[in-house]
């Protein structure tokens, strides 16, 4: 007999598996798979090209038009070295709080309404409710398009998709998109005392994190004051430099990760261009009168589009419908449901728990935000089932 799971168990279940974006997460699918198998659910497994990690997709009720997706990450960002008070993958309950990694961002969602499928199944629904696991959303949102692309191909266009990234249960209609990028600077070696004779790939990375730093202040100057966003600007920022070899020593190498986080209004690659453009009219053309074979290469590493607000949108409409508020918002942080709203789906962010406690050590989720994402889903399946 399948094991009937509560909303607190299979949170517990799911935080159990060590999913860090480094990690396989096949663990977790399976036991999803199996889980859903028995409550005679077929799903789908869609592999990236190492076959060592899976999104997967399913759906409970009848396979028409009209459904509603519920989406959700499964891995989550490393502990290493952060001051956990606890075992990160082990659920401890204290103060009215669920204590673990993902418990808010975000396995909390998935694992709630997986919970409720025998709700779903004894309804039934007239409509259907997909789920959509993702593998590799922390590390640039890089598995959610493999699995769009055949939920696209494979089941009648859903009504909504509700992307169940941590929220407090509130409607977000718009997120900012993110690209990375990973700058490389390759210069000339040469003794420290004879800066003549080299060309500091290190003090050439630093002139270009100048520059980034330059065009973000630029952005904060013409920021839009009623914009929904905070910050309410694009903004540019490199997170890891390294280079050189040793104090004494002219660095050959430098390279350098860095990020555009933008506002649905601007077009990130016209930065890119900007930078590029400095590149070649300023810096090059001084480094290559020392060292002909001088270069900056710009990668790009990641994409993810913006969520755009939708007017009077299907998602919206429903989550308007189930809460009862009438506000919707904005948030800074990137997600997968941009890359749903580009496939052509209607799409909404609404979770519970707290973005300001993800990713930190002790991260949680309190049991009164597992209750309210309860009553939704619930509320949910209660409208599909009419």
């Amino acid at each position: 007999m399948t094991k009937i799971y509560s909303a607190m168990e299979m949170i517990e279940k799911l935080v159990s598996f060590d999913t860090v974006s480094r990690n396989s997460n096949l663990e977790l699918i399976d036991f999803v798979a199996d889980y859903l198998a028995g409550h005679n659910v077929e799903s789908k497994k869609v592999f990236d090209e190492t076959g060592q990690k899976a999104n997967l997709y399913a759906t409970v009720g009848p396979n028409i038009e009209g459904g509603v997706v519920l989406s959700g990450h499964t891995d989550v960002v490393p502990v290493d070295g952060q001051p956990w008070d606890t075992d990160p993958f082990t659920i401890v309950e204290k103060d009215g709080k669920l204590y673990g990694r993902g418990t808010s961002d975000m396995k909390s969602f998935s694992a709630i309404a997986l919970s409720l499928v025998p709700k779903m199944l004894e309804k039934p629904l007239l409509a259907p409710i997909h789920f959509a696991l993702s593998f590799d959303e922390e590390v640039g949102c890089i598995g959610a398009p493999l699995m769009i692309e055949r939920i696209a191909e494979n089941i009648p266009k859903p009504r909504a998709v509700i992307v169940g990234e941590p929220t407090m249960m509130n409607i977000v209609s718009a997120h900012k998109g993110i690209i990375t990028l990973k700058t490389t600077i390759t210069g000339r070696e040469a003794h420290s005392s004879l800066v003549e004779d080299g060309v500091s790939a290190v003090m050439t990375g630093a002139r270009l994190v100048s520059f980034i730093a330059d065009m973000m202040a630029e952005n904060k100057q013409r920021a839009v004051p009623s914009s929904p966003f905070s910050p309410a600007y694009t903004t540019i920022h490199c997170g890891v430099i390294n280079g050189g070899t040793a104090a004494n020593i002219i660095s050959r190498q430098c390279t350098f990760l860095w990020d555009i986080r933008h506002i649905p209004e601007d077009n990130p690659m016209s930065f890119v261009d900007r930078f590029n453009h400095y590149c070649e009219t300023e810096l090059l053309p001084e480094m290559r009168k020392i060292a002909p074979e001088a270069s900056i290469v710009t990668e790009l590493t990641s994409t993810v589009p913006a969520l755009r607000p939708e007017d009077n949108g299907e998602a919206e409409m429903l989550c308007k419908s189930i809460t009862g508020q009438n506000d919707v918002s904005a948030v800074s942080y990137a997600a997968e449901a941009g890359q749903f709203q580009e496939a052509g789906f209607s799409t909404v962010i609404c979770g519970p728990g707290s973005i300001g406690v993800a990713h930190q050590p002790n991260e949680y989720i309190e049991i009164s935000q597992v209750k309210a994402s309860e009553r939704f889903i619930t509320k949910l399946i209660d409208q599909l089932g009419k």
